[in-house]
């Protein structure tokens, strides 16, 4: 049966910028064999596979082209793009999605998506001693958290210089490697770039799930809970992150429909 099937620029107000992410919407369960499959033809970072779920919310799984992974941000904010820009959820509604992460929520904020998302502080931890050679770049601090390293450098003209070994990065396994620093430009609070290299993604081009780490790690620093970060990959990105109650963040961003077509297998 056809299945409909997205295309979303996530975490910009331009097409062709942010992160990309595939949103198909199921009508019942597929095999996860399936999905992983769909994911790697698609070659998005993450595709998200949204099923309606009895007694309300929808059920969300995302894929890399080469595996599942626990918490996306960028494709949380495409499928909740598609389903207030379709209809399929109503302006005022909180949608609620339940993932491998617990319940997140989203809803509709002006112009933008907020993302309702579990916080995860980095704890500072002495890194392993390939990672900063992996990443060419020395650290004023390092940290990890459930799925990610935390590098903080003195500046953000470092995080743009960088330019990691993606086969050392790639040995550590399916952990992500942020980079990170206070921005050096107007409006914006840090900056940051996120390598996954093992899990099929060398840049992510915007991570929200990295703000999840990056708005704890900057809120303290700065003695501010509301804070804006950009990402500096090539297509870059913005994500708002704001410190919640209960160990959680609410991430903030916009998105750009670049295609919709359906799904004929």
């Amino acid at each position: 049966m056809a299945l409909p099937l997205y295309h979303v620029d996530a975490f910009t107000a331009e097409p062709f910028a942010g992160n990309p992410a595939g949103v198909c919407l199921l009508d019942g369960p597929r095999e996860e064999r399936w999905m992983q499959r769909l994911a790697a033809e698609l070659r998005h970072s993450e595709t998200a596979f949204l099923r309606p779920r009895p007694g309300g919310g929808w059920d969300l799984r995302w894929f890399t082209p080469t595996v599942e992974v626990d918490l996306c941000g960028h494709a949380t904010l495409a499928s909740a793009w598609v389903l207030f820009a379709s209809g399929r959820a109503g302006t005022g509604e909180i949608v609620t999605f339940h993932t491998a992460s617990g319940p997140l929520r989203a809803w509709a904020a002006d112009d933008a998506v907020e993302l309702d998302f579990p916080a995860e502080a980095a704890t500072e931890t002495p890194p392993p001693s390939d990672l900063l050679p992996a990443l060419g770049v020395g650290a004023v601090w390092v940290g990890r958290n459930r799925a990610n390293w935390l590098v903080e450098v003195a500046s953000a003209a470092e995080v743009r210089a960088a330019r990691p070994d993606f086969g050392r990065l790639r040995a550590f396994g399916p952990v992500g490697v942020i980079v990170t620093a206070r921005a050096d430009e107007a409006g914006v609070d840090f900056v940051s770039r996120f390598f996954a290299p093992a899990a099929g993604i060398d840049e992510d081009p915007v991570t929200g799930s990295a703000h999840c780490a990056l708005g704890p790690h900057w809120a303290e620093r700065l003695g501010r809970p509301a804070l804006v970060g950009r990402q500096l990959s090539e297509r870059g990105g913005e994500v708002g992150v704001r410190l919640a109650e209960d160990e959680r963040v609410v991430l903030r961003g916009r998105a750009v429909i670049v295609a919709e077509g359906t799904l004929l297998v």
